[in-house]
Order: structure tokens, then sequence, then C-alpha cells
């Protein structure tokens, strides 16, 4: 059975004062994780209302590709210091219409 297509919401909101420095993290992951193998779009938004929340809209070729995208030393780099300075909440999501 072929793998299927997946798309990755992941919403990150920033400790109070830390702001800056998550969105100046995420903003390194943009570039290398657009040329990780099996990306089909990999994009970060910032909450218009709430300058703290961002959201990351990703879609990837297949699970397979996404764990492997999660274990690129640019992304475990970035996960390892979010721990104290944000919260982040992640869904995994397939199209079904």
């Amino acid at each position: 059975m072929k793998d299927k297509a997946l798309t990755v919401i992941a919403q990150v909101r920033a400790k109070p004062g830390k702001e800056d420095q998550v969105r100046q993290e995420l903003l390194t992951l943009v570039a290398p994780s657009r040329n990780d193998k099996g990306c089909i779009n990999y994009d970060l938004h910032q909450a218009v209302d709430k300058p703290g929340v961002f959201l990351f809209h990703e879609n990837w070729t297949s699970k397979a590709e996404l764990d492997a995208h999660l274990q690129q030393p640019h992304v475990q780099r970035v996960l390892s210091r979010l721990g104290e300075l944000a919260h982040a909440e992640i869904t995994l999501w397939e199209k079904i219409g």
C-alpha cells in the first residue's frame, strides 16, 4: 500500500517575553525544511492579533518522509530549545475529500 501524503498543523505559543526569540528560532526551520526530502510545502505563519502565536502548515509526501524530517539536525536543534520558550500542539491530518 502506498504511503499517503500528510498535512501537519503545528501551533506554537511563545511564553511571555519569549515571542521574538521563538520567532527567530522558528524562522531558522523554514529554508532547510523546504529542502528536506518529501516536503511539499513548509509555511510558517504568525497570528495577526497575537504576536506570540505561530502556526506551521506543512505537507509531506509520506509519514516516513515526515519522520525523517523530524530527525534532521536543524529540527532537533530547535526542538531542544523550544521547550523552555514555548508550548506546542502538533496534529497530523490526511486529506479525505
